[in-house]
């Protein structure tokens, strides 16, 4: 009886072991890897991809919160480009100005610095703590600090200015043309010494020394090794900043909202916070969501085309391409 017993408790364990001993080594870490990535996977079809099917959905409808959608097929999308939304596309044209200057500026300042830190002086490792403190600043206290700086009356900048002789300085954030620039100088106070450059640190040491050796035995000086032989090398780096950078600038949003409420004469009215005030101001949800998608496209469309021209200047050790 005590046998039967211990068969009878034993006997479905012994099944699960040989159940378990017929999967592959293989099987067993596919089988782990999609235990251990099913929360992520969970997450973003609750919280990524199914919203953004609704998104999809809801671009088509005429939609406000609180009533039931009624699909109108393509006119949010007609709405939006054919000009009958004034501000579309004043609004995109002052996003892509604000990425045409922020990209190309912040890459270069960010190479800059980190060219510089990679120079093995002293007290080089705070020197990188003083670059990268200003971009670990949360946007609103960013935005409120450089508010304080930029006030006509009593700011530090014009207070600086006044000790210089100017009578009367700037209104940075209250007059239509100084307004963006003044954006623009929050933007790269808080971007050029964050990811940016520490990624292209990061490219730098990886650049072989040797090559800089050979090239200094061969008679060049120091812009002509960074320009043949360092540049070449991190163009990989390079075309990865320039992708998240256009990205990044495109995306612009909070600190306008902090700033400026996108004043003064809507100077520094962005496309996000366009498609913000749709969304949550007027609850126009179907033509907010139109509004996404024109934007999720245009970011594809860019980064596509990168891509592309990539292949015409980015060098890969391996001859491998994108």
């Amino acid at each position: 009886m005590t046998s039967q017993l211990l068969t009878d408790r034993t006997g479905p364990s012994l099944v699960r072991v040989q159940r378990r001993s017929r999967l592959s080594p293989r099987a067993r870490e596919e089988l782990a890897g999609w235990l251990w990535t099913s929360p992520w996977l969970l997450g973003f079809l609750l919280f990524v991809f199914g919203p953004m099917l609704a998104s999809l959905y809801l671009s088509f409808t005429q939609y406000a919160v609180g009533s039931t959608p009624r699909v109108i097929g393509l006119d949010n999308f007609v709405r939006a480009l054919s000009g009958k939304d004034d501000l579309f596309w004043p609004s995109m044209g002052r996003t892509v100005e604000y990425a045409l200057v922020m990209v190309p500026i912040g890459i270069s300042l960010s190479l800059l610095a980190a060219t510089l830190l990679n120079q093995s002086l002293k007290g080089t490792a705070i020197y990188r703590t003083l670059f990268f403190l200003p971009s670990l600043t949360p946007v609103v206290a960013a935005a409120v600090i450089w508010r304080w700086l930029y006030q006509p009356d009593f700011g530090a900048i014009n207070w600086l200015l006044w000790q210089l002789g100017v009578d009367e300085g700037p209104r940075w954030l209250a007059k239509p043309d100084s307004a963006l620039p003044s954006l623009m100088v929050i933007g790269l106070w808080t971007s050029v010494g964050g990811g940016a450059m520490l990624i292209f640190l990061a490219g730098l040491q990886s650049v072989p020394r040797e090559l800089h050796d050979a090239a200094a035995i061969d008679g060049a000086n120091a812009w002509q090794r960074f320009r043949n032989v360092t540049l070449p090398l991190i163009t990989p780096t390079i075309f990865f900043n320039l992708v998240i950078g256009i990205i990044a600038a495109l995306k612009v949003f909070a600190v306008a909202v902090l700033a400026t409420q996108g004043g003064p004469n809507y100077a520094t009215w962005f496309f996000n916070l366009h498609l913000y005030n749709y969304a949550f101001q007027f609850f126009e949800m179907g033509y907010a969501s139109a509004l996404a998608w024109i934007f999720f496209l245009l970011v594809v469309t860019l980064t596509y085309l990168n891509v592309r021209w990539s292949r015409r200047w980015v060098y890969y050790e391996g001859g491998d391409r994108p």
